[in-house]
């Protein structure tokens, strides 16, 4: 997982931004998709 990723995802459960860790959790499901196969 990108840093980049890596520090949004903990600033978005540090504050418990539900909607954005959602987003987050599909942003690194299409990344991982892109970059795997």
């Amino acid at each position: 997982m990108p840093s980049w990723l890596q520090n949004q995802m903990q600033r978005a459960f540090y504050e418990k931004n539900r909607y954005q860790i959602k987003l987050l959790n599909q942003c690194w499901f299409f990344y991982k998709e892109k970059h795997c196969s």
